[in-house]
């Protein structure tokens, strides 16, 4: 008999036998897509390797793509085998090849990776676009490992298609707290003074330390074991597209890509071969439409780490 859920517990784990209705909504793509309108905010049951060379060329703004890492791993019925490195590559080059004819020019692309993948990958994408930055995260959960330095961080890999590329700076700004306050004739330099506390606005840079993994008691979180957090994807998205573009997702699982989309006033499209994870991702884009928040998002910024103004979704 499955264990009964603490109150608190709002992980989404809805099982394939009772996700009929949430299945119902994805589709298959089988033939060439000739009208965009047809798949638009659309969740892909399939195979990202079939999918994606039927999709229309150059439709996409921007790609968040979340591959396995080259990890041994179970996904709810199917496993990732770790590879030979060089059969990794393989891998990474037959995937990333199909994403550059579906971005426009000047699109944008951002692919998840760890420490150990991200050797290959950032060589990769080197050949495929022009690499931009490397973002690395800070990535805290686990306890550890008994002869090795614990896994703390991730890397984000940012390339474009061409030089004439979308970064909104002003979106993702990162609002922290002055401990120090300077002031110039009286007046705050650089800073705002509010009644909820001093504060600065400040550049983001490619080290996020800001980032809260899901966790049981939070409204995104799913039982997916890789589930990247809805803040994280909102950054990427806000950077490098505009309001009504096209956030395109190859490897979907529990739908963060596309649920921040919807939050943000995007389009979104992903492609995920896992019913179990078509149906948490379908479920999470209904319950955007009444709880369309992004924890750690507010206002218009980014609020840093168990801010208790962003937590509590202040505007």
């Amino acid at each position: 008999m499955p264990k009964e859920k603490s109150p608190r517990n709002k992980t989404i784990d809805t099982p394939v036998s009772e996700g009929g209705e949430y299945l119902a909504r994805c589709i298959r793509i089988e033939r060439p897509v000739a009208n965009l309108a047809e798949i638009l905010d659309k969740t892909v049951l399939g195979d990202a390797f079939t999918v994606c060379p039927l999709l229309p060329k150059e439709s996409v703004d921007l790609v968040i793509a979340d591959p396995p890492y080259n990890l041994t791993k179970a996904f709810h019925g199917g496993t990732f085998t770790k590879k030979k490195a060089a059969d990794y590559e393989a891998y990474t080059r037959r995937w990333l090849s199909l994403m550059s004819p579906l971005l426009k020019p000047g699109g944008s692309i951002y692919v998840c990776c760890d420490w150990e993948t991200s050797l290959i990958i950032g060589t990769v994408m080197q050949d495929c676009f022009t690499v931009r930055n490397r973002i690395t995260w800070q990535r805290e959960k686990g306890r550890g490992a008994a002869a090795n330095w614990k896994n703390g961080l991730e890397d984000i890999w940012y390339g474009t298609k061409g030089g004439n590329y979308t970064f909104h700076l002003d979106a993702v700004k990162l609002r922290r707290k002055v401990l120090a306050p300077y002031r110039a004739d009286g007046e705050p330099k650089d800073w705002t003074e509010t009644a909820d506390g001093n504060y600065r606005d400040t550049c983001p840079s490619n080290f996020w330390d800001d980032i809260t993994i899901p966790f049981w008691s939070m409204p995104e979180n799913t039982a997916h074991p890789t589930q990247k957090p809805e803040k994280l994807l909102a950054k990427l998205i806000l950077a490098s597209s505009g309001p009504g573009g096209l956030v395109f997702d190859p490897f979907l699982g529990s739908g963060s890509t596309s649920v921040a989309a919807k939050k943000l006033g995007r389009h979104y499209l992903g492609v995920e071969i896992e019913e179990q994870y078509c149906i948490w991702a379908e479920q999470r884009l209904e319950l955007a439409e009444s709880t369309p928040e992004i924890q750690g998002y507010a206002g218009g910024v980014f609020w840093e780490r168990n801010s208790s103004t962003a937590q509590n979704g202040v505007k």
